[in-house]
């Protein structure tokens, strides 16, 4: 499973914890946009989705920082599936950016985590968890932690790879509950189809 990076407002710089976790994973891809200065959410959505094309096909794992989790909010609101699991952390608040609560605050199609922080400023903790709720995120509460970012500490972070490798785990387990699931009644169609011609024999 491929990493997409998804940064928040201005960008990630080579010190923050998201640079860190792509250099860790080679095969990761970042999302660019034009101009980091500005948070258009859908111009956001429009860069996650062009950078999926660009590439091949996942398995892909979303890592979002800020404003970084509510475009990908946003790309999954507006009908993006190319995405199986989502690392989100410490988003930044959506009414900072004047956005309708249907714009972002929908389930999200994939199984996801989100990291907050007791005194973000960025959004609230009990508004972070509530939108996490609205998305059907597992919340991942670390204390006072700031904004997550280079500028709170957070460089170099095990957690967030140890959050990826869970998510991953999840999602390798799920897939061979499916493959499981596949092949029983795969079995059970065949020994029906079996007793069907044998019947069909003896009649």
């Amino acid at each position: 499973m491929r990493l997409l990076i998804i940064p928040g407002l201005y960008g990630s710089e080579p010190a923050h914890w998201q640079s860190w976790l792509q250099a860790r994973h080679p095969t990761s891809v970042r999302v660019n946009v034009l101009d980091w200065s500005v948070g258009q959410v859908d111009v956001w959505a429009e860069r996650i989705a062009a950078t999926l094309i660009a590439e091949a096909p996942g398995p892909w794992l979303a890592v979002a920082h800020s404003f970084g989790c509510l475009a990908l909010a946003r790309y999954a609101a507006l009908g993006g599936r190319d995405i199986d699991a989502g690392l989100l952390v410490a988003p930044a608040n959506p009414q900072r950016f004047n956005l309708a609560p249907g714009h972002i605050a929908r389930p999200l199609p994939f199984r996801s985590s989100l990291v907050v922080s007791d005194n973000d400023h960025w959004m609230a903790r009990e508004d972070a968890l509530a939108l996490g709720a609205q998305w059907g995120s597992r919340p991942v509460c670390i204390g006072p932690a700031g904004h997550i970012n280079v500028d709170a500490g957070f460089g170099p972070w095990p957690l967030a790879q140890a959050l990826v490798e869970e998510l991953r785990d999840a999602d390798r387990h799920a897939a061979a509950g499916v493959r499981a699931r596949t092949s029983a009644t795969q079995q059970t169609s065949k020994a029906n189809a079996r007793s069907a011609i044998a019947q069909t024999e003896n009649a």
